[in-house]
């Protein structure tokens, strides 16, 4: 292992502002769970994403429980999930006795199939069992086709629960994600484009809805001068402290997806010569990508040999964080005996794919560290070409 400096997958990147709320928060004792952070962060979410509604939450995972339990999934009911994803997409139905219905990807997204959907959706109603719910996934960033998924949606009256994790700042149409389906899913972990240090958000334009996860989302705590509760609740409401930080990342989110914008087309030219490698790269004008992650996939039958796991291995011995994308959910022991429904685009690229360090505070030092481990594994003198 090298001794130089880790050059993170994407690390946390601080905009200057956040210890302005932060500092606000402890001078007027707002140090408990909800204050004016929480409520300034809310509309600020609401602002940017041009959405009605918007509820702070602990995590983007908090989210989804919320959402499929507004929309009454329980026991016995099913799910359908696009199985390329991290396993927060898929674990909140099981949270509620519900079972996942997985789902492969498109070539042209790397995320729902439209066609495995329509396929999965006619073949659990044929077998009595009509999904409560279908949860799409803006991997890495990428809008998934949700025209195509909301008309299926719509056809059967089937709600979407948009995981749009990684997707704040991208857009489908000049429509923000997380504004498609009937609820949008936001995370603010360490790693995403913004982060809360932890934290997520549920966003939608049914103001009940919000209402109803906020009591929900605070212990189901119901008005009464004693502690009374009729429903069971959670501790889901993101901290006064935390939001703080959010409310000075949402200045600076904008210069993050143009800086891992700028990223992925520094990638995409170092390595446009390269034969076997392909990005994932926006299909048409109407996709705009926030480009959390720059993700490639690595094809050995062109590259002389050269695997995926060649790539991230040489990156770590320089002490350059990589990583395998995700293993489908179908792939997954927890989730083995889970419905499935496509074929193996998943599977294909979870077996060649690599994301890149992709932060938006990576340096010219950094990227030049990069671009020498690159340049030395693909043994090309066209990856030294700026």
């Amino acid at each position: 292992m090298s001794n130089k400096s880790k050059i993170w997958l994407s690390s946390p990147h601080m905009g200057g502002t956040e210890m302005k709320y932060i500092q606000e928060a402890y001078d007027t004792n707002w140090v408990a769970p909800l204050g004016p952070n929480v409520n300034g962060f809310e509309k600020d979410l609401e602002s940017y994403n041009g959405i009605g509604h918007a509820s702070a939450l602990s995590a983007g995972t908090a989210a989804i429980h919320l959402a499929l339990i507004l929309l009454g999934v329980g026991a016995g009911d099913e799910v359908i999930a696009q199985s390329f994803t991290f396993s927060a997409t898929v674990n909140p139905i099981t949270y509620l006795g519900a079972t996942p219905v997985l789902v492969d990807s498109e070539e042209q997204t790397w995320n729902m199939c439209p066609l495995a959907l329509k396929e999965a959706i006619e073949d659990r109603m044929a077998k009595g069992n009509k999904p409560k719910a279908i949860i799409p996934v803006h991997l890495y960033g990428m809008p998934s086709n949700m025209k195509a998924i909301n008309a299926i949606a719509d056809e059967y009256e089937i709600p979407v629960v948009e995981d749009a994790a990684e997707a704040l700042g991208s857009s489908l149409d000049d429509k923000k994600m997380g504004t498609w389906g009937k609820f949008g899913i936001l995370s603010f972990n360490g790693n995403k484009i913004i982060t809360t240090s932890g934290g997520g958000a549920l966003l939608s334009e049914d103001e009940e809805l919000i209402a109803k996860s906020r009591f929900l989302a605070t212990q189901a705590r119901d008005n009464a001068p004693h502690y009374q509760h009729t429903h069971v609740g959670y501790n889901y409401r993101m901290s006064n402290i935390t939001a703080g930080i959010g409310r000075g990342q949402m200045e600076v989110l904008d210069d993050h997806v143009e800086k891992r914008r700028e990223v992925n087309a520094w990638y995409k030219n170092i390595l446009k010569d390269i034969p076997g490698i392909s990005f994932q790269t926006e299909p048409t004008n109407d996709y705009y990508s926030n480009y959390w992650l720059t993700s490639i996939l690595v094809d050995p039958k062109q590259t002389g040999g050269i695997t995926r796991e060649d790539l991230r291995l040489a990156l770590e011995k320089e002490n350059i964080e990589s990583r395998p994308l995700w293993k489908p959910m179908h792939m997954q022991p927890v989730f083995a005996d889970c419905p499935y429904y496509g074929g193996n685009v998943a599977e294909e690229m979870f077996e060649n794919g690599l994301c890149l360090p992709s932060g938006s505070n990576l340096t010219s030092e950094d990227l030049n560290r990069i671009k020498k481990v690159l340049t030395e594994v693909f043994h090309s003198a066209s990856v030294t070409q700026e």
